[in-house]
């Protein structure tokens, strides 16, 4: 280590003072062995003025001037100060982080920072100098109008190396602004303590007498801060006795690497232990390592169990006889692996949940039982799950072997846009929103609700007082899979505590979630589904909430529809997935969408590189033309959009949209499209002359129109397709040619090729049964398709 000369500093500050020149050749800094050298060090509170190694070092051949503005910074008379002090002690030397690290050199700034405790600890003494205190004493009581930027307490306190300078050295001296002793720490033992949390016994014996555990030591710094978000790790090597190299740049990942290091040399699960106090885990649903010290805040009384006692008399009793045999040779091994810490843990499975464990750890809060931690199960890996401690779970453990990952899982902000007309319209009020912390209160308003990876879930609780029914519906976020519950419940239960939602859905949050993922990504179809349907009925009611969620490919908007009703259910309660048209347009609502309505008898066809199924439609079938489907799946007209745009006297623009058809058959040596049909016809080949598609437009004035019609469980025919005359042609194997009956370009009536839809506001049925069984129909319909054609 570099230490200054301590005469020399004095002799050459003595000098400068008296006007004298400087000696050039005089070394102010030299290279010890800290083993073998008395000298004292210097802990302090870095301010702006600091002197640095390059301007101590080379201060006797600058200029005059340059000289005198470096003498007189706050930090350079800091310096000399110290120097002083050391003379008059005995000391030759003395060491300051300001001036005796090269900090250009990285590889000399990380071996100073790993070597940084051994210094402070083979120091004879350790001035610590506060320099906002100008008393002989500092008060035993938090002042924060006097210190408000360090929780009451001079801001040596507050610092994130301090800790290791206070704790380390046997000797410490406290000093005020004037360089007065204020006391030693063994003097001051008991204040210290209580301003720094660090127990007594640590600060008169140091850690080398009895080290706690992991957990305790990192509770110290969870107050303290530092200027580089790195530093709140490094200042924590030396008193958890890890090196590892320093990489400025890294951030968060600084705390989580000091992490690894300790799980790779130690077997202390108490690292695990962070934000298990009694109101809950805290934090986020992700890695099983803390981001930074302050998840450790309430860790101050945590001790290791011993581990033949946690496995007799904790594990055993709760486990099955044949498991016992292997417990203690699994126990208290984990190494860190790609793929997470692999641990053998005692879990206990949460009651209505298949997800979530209580995992029970060899270390105790001073109250008497194992501490308990959350972990949530998700594509075979376990992460940290944020909840509170009181949820009922399995009287039998398991001692089963996980992998706990410690990168985080992708999070993202997701909006729910809600559309609650139809409950408000038929007397239900929105009682209250709940949420589980307030920070961001401003950023939603009652029907839009923003989740994010620190508040992944919201209530919104429902009520009509005449009828005595009340529900609350759930807008949840799980490992980037957004989902919606319902949970009803007695009238006024909900509205007097919201809370007690938010606690029954929080646990069951990732069933939730794999629930509404298996709806989207279904096993049975390679598909997204873009809109969920689900009916919720509840024992001993008539009433019955339906929920649809749309989600938009293309951002992470929600569209969340809730509707209620009184009529008995019947079907499957679970998620359904309608695949609708649009839904990558973030800008449309759910009234907007329409549901795909082919039958069975359908084609695919590609526009603009698209794929579509087009079925076969009665001639005279017009765009436009809107009617219901029979049990045959044949196609009954009613009538047509734009007949009706000519009764209203506000007439809504209707541009339908124009598109070539293409496929890979098709270029422009062979003007043909080729359509493939279903099994149903197998062996038919269809080519169509030069096709070209005529489509409705997706826009609020199409919209309006469809609401003006006033029809309910309609279907649209939304797309045409035209083609002109042509002469025969012979295709190799059997095919057919379509042309138009008059070789002309524009719409003939004739036209046998559509596209039907349905408006997916006009889901909303008197009968919930008969909505339930077009859903499920609709779901039917399109795996029966595709196991055709598989």
């Amino acid at each position: 280590m570099q230490l200054i000369n301590v005469q020399a500093f004095i002799r050459r500050e003595w000098k400068a003072s008296m006007g004298y020149k400087m000696d050039r050749q005089a070394k102010v800094l030299e290279f010890r062995d800290d083993e073998a050298t008395d000298y004292a060090i210097l802990s302090h509170r870095w301010i702006d003025q600091e002197v640095n190694y390059d301007e101590i070092t080379k201060l006797a051949k600058m200029e005059k001037d340059e000289q005198h503005e470096i003498r007189h910074r706050v930090g350079y008379r800091k310096i000399l100060a110290s120097c002083e002090q050391a003379k008059r002690d005995g000391y030759k030397w003395l060491w300051v982080d300001t001036c005796c690290i090269d900090k250009r050199s990285s590889a000399e700034l990380s071996e100073a920072i790993n070597s940084m405790y051994r210094w402070y600890h083979n120091s004879r003494v350790c001035y610590a100098y506060l320099h906002d205190v100008p008393g002989i004493s500092f008060s035993t009581k938090s002042d924060k109008e006097k210190y408000p930027n360090s929780d009451g307490w001079p801001e040596w306190f507050s610092r994130g190396w301090t800790l290791q300078e206070m704790i380390a050295p046997e000797n410490v001296q406290f000093f005020n602004q004037n360089w007065q002793s204020i006391g030693d720490k063994k003097t001051l033992a008991r204040t210290l303590s209580q301003i720094t949390r660090v127990p007594e016994d640590i600060l008169r014996d140091g850690l080398s007498s009895n080290r706690p555990c992991v957990a305790r030591i990192m509770s110290w710094g969870a107050n303290r801060m530092t200027t580089r978000v790195e530093d709140r790790a490094y200042s924590l090597l030396g008193l958890l006795d890890v090196n590892m190299p320093m990489l400025y740049g890294e951030g968060k990942r600084a705390f989580q690497r000091l992490q690894l290091e300790i799980i790779r040399m130690s077997d202390d699960q108490s690292i695990f232990a962070w934000g298990a106090g009694r109101d809950g885990d805290g934090g986020q649903t992700g890695s099983i390592l803390a981001d930074d010290p302050s998840f450790f805040r309430d860790c101050g009384e945590m001790e290791l169990m011993d581990r033949d006692e946690f496995i007799e008399y904790e594990v055993k009793k709760v486990t099955q006889k044949e498991e016992h045999r292997s417990i203690e040779d699994r126990f208290g091994v984990f190494p860190v692996t790609n793929r997470g810490i692999q641990i053998w843990m005692l879990l206990f499975s949460l009651e209505n949940s298949d997800s979530v464990f209580e995992a029970w750890l060899p270390c105790w809060d001073g109250v008497g039982d194992p501490v308990r931690i959350s972990l949530v199960l998700w594509n075979s890996n376990y992460y940290r799950y944020p909840m509170c401690s009181d949820y009922p779970t399995q009287s039998t453990a398991q001692f089963r072997q996980v992998y706990l990952r410690y990168q985080d899982p992708p999070h993202s902000k997701v909006t729910f846009k809600i559309d609650d007309s139809a409950i408000t319209s038929d007397g239900f009020t929105c009682c209250t929103t709940h949420r589980d912390n307030d920070e961001d209160e401003g950023r939603d308003d009652g029907n839009t609700l923003t989740l994010t990876s620190t508040d992944p879930l919201r209530i919104k609780v429902y009520s009509d007082r005449q009828n005595d029914c009340c529900f609350a519906v759930g807008f949840g976020q799980c490992f980037d899979q957004d989902w919606m519950h319902v949970i009803y419940a007695e009238p006024g239960q909900l509205t007097r505590d919201p809370y007690i939602v938010f606690h029954d859905m929080l646990p069951s949050g990732p069933d939730y979630a794999k629930s509404m993922a298996e709806a989207r990504h279904s096993e049975e179809d390679h598909y997204d589904r873009h809109v969920w349907v689900r009916h919720f009925c509840f024992p001993g009611s008539t009433w019955t909430i339906r929920a649809s969620c749309v989600v938009w490919n293309s951002s992470r908007n929600r569209g969340a529809k809730i509707e209620v009703f009184r009529h008995p259910y019947s079907g499957p309660e679970k998620w359904i997935g309608v695949r609708v048209d649009g839904a990558d347009d973030p800008n449309r609502d759910m009234r907007n969408l329409m549901v795909r309505q082919n039958s069975l008898d359908a084609y695919w066809l590609r526009v603009d590189g698209v794929s579509f199924r087009f079925s076969r439609a009665p001639d005279g079938t017009k765009l436009g033309d809107y009617g219901y489907r029979t049990d045959c799946k044949d196609f009954r007209c009613e009538g047509n959009i734009f007949d009706d745009l000519r009764s209203l006297p506000s007439k809504p623009v209707i541009t339908p949209k124009r598109d070539r058809l293409e496929d890979r058959l098709k270029d422009d040596t062979n003007p043909y499209a080729f359509v493939t049909a279903c099994e149903s016809m197998c062996g038919s080949e269809h080519y169509l002359y030069d096709p070209i598609i005529w489509t409705l437009p997706h826009n609020n004035d199409l919209n309006s129109l469809l609401a003006s019609t006033g029809i309910v469980n309609g279907c649209l025919v939304k797309s045409v397709i035209e083609y002109p005359t042509v002469p025969p042609v012979r295709f190799p194997g059997p095919a057919t040619l379509y042309r138009s009956s008059d070789g002309s370009n524009a719409f003939h009536p004739s036209t046998t090729w559509c596209n039907f839809v349905k408006p997916f506001v006009w889901y909303r049925h008197e009968a919930v049964d008969s909505g339930s069984e077009e859903l499920r129909a609709e779901v039917m319909d399109v795996n029966e398709e595709r196991g055709r054609e598989g």
